[in-house]
């Protein structure tokens, strides 16, 4: 309890530190960049998917013209929402079609949280975990995610909208970066590239840990972006994962940001923001990069 106290303590003395140089940082990059239009116009509509488990309801995302690769992207432990609807018409911006799902679906429909309940949830509060260990948990069940990347690549190879012939890709972010894997090794025939930005519980000693499917994955290219705090309490995670998955794959520590920093709406941690918008460009350049050179 000394231990987690000292380390809770240097965390938010690091982050008051980061919070300065950081919203120096963002100023920069605001000054700097140029707006960008989006290159496709893209379509937005709600589609329900069947699944072993029931009916996942998903937002179904994709350029208005032609057929291109599909995309799999894997929420955080808050879910479907705007955000996430945000960041899939990104991806799609970039000529791909994107499936995200509600990946709590056997307990809630989406959102499962409204944006006041994540702007003050809180880790620490008991009430707000009672409401969120579940939804996890029914994810977190064995085979949930194998079952549902069976359905979700199965809906995706189904619609004119997606380019059989290419391989697709899976992103996931905190929760969702194991389910990438569990979606790759489920389905290793279709699933070309994996993105997993500050995945939780990549690595652990359970003999179902989502680095040991490497050998079930064919994926031709993999990304990890590491959050400082998670490389800090888990310094041989990236270690294991180069092991287990060779040259194939690229992982980064992103020194200047804690867990859970590419997601706009993540609520504030000892008063401190997570999201750091330099670190999350830059997880985004890397995404695009791999999607354009595993999935071409």
């Amino acid at each position: 309890m000394q231990d987690d106290k000292k380390y809770q303590e240097s965390q938010n003395a690091l982050a008051r530190r980061e919070f300065v140089a950081l919203s120096v940082s963002a100023g920069l990059v605001a000054a700097a960049a140029p707006a960008v239009a989006a290159e496709l116009k893209v379509v937005e509509n709600d589609v329900t998917i069947k699944t072993p488990d029931g009916t996942c309801d998903a937002a179904w995302i994709h350029p208005a013209t032609g057929s291109h690769p599909g995309i799999i992207i894997w929420t955080d432990a808050f879910g479907l929402r705007p955000s996430f609807r945000e960041m899939g018409k990104r991806v799609a911006a970039e000529g791909y079609s994107v499936l995200v799902p509600n990946p709590f679906y056997r307990a809630a429909k989406s959102p499962a949280f409204t944006a006041d309940e994540i702007a003050n949830f809180s880790f620490q509060n008991q009430t707000d975990r009672a409401k969120l260990n579940p939804l996890m948990g029914s994810i977190n069940a064995p085979d949930a995610a194998e079952k549902d990347a069976v359905a979700f690549v199965a809906f995706l190879d189904s619609q004119k909208e997606v380019n059989k012939s290419k391989k697709i890709g899976t992103q996931g972010y905190c929760m969702g970066g194991p389910l990438v894997l569990r979606t790759a090794a489920a389905v290793p025939d279709r699933i070309g590239a994996v993105g997993s930005f500050h995945g939780g519980g990549l690595v652990s000693n359970n003999p179902n840990s989502p680095h040991l499917l490497a050998s079930k994955i064919k994926a031709k290219k993999l990304y990890f972006g590491v959050a400082a705090n998670d490389d800090k309490n888990q310094p041989d995670a990236k270690d294991k994962l180069k092991e287990a998955f060779g040259p194939r794959a690229e992982i980064e520590v992103y020194s200047m940001s804690q867990h859970g920093w590419c997601v706009k709406d993540m609520p504030l941690q000892n008063g401190m923001p997570i999201y750091n918008q330099p670190d999350a460009e830059r997880a985004w350049t890397k995404l695009v990069a791999l999607y354009k050179s595993a999935l071409a």
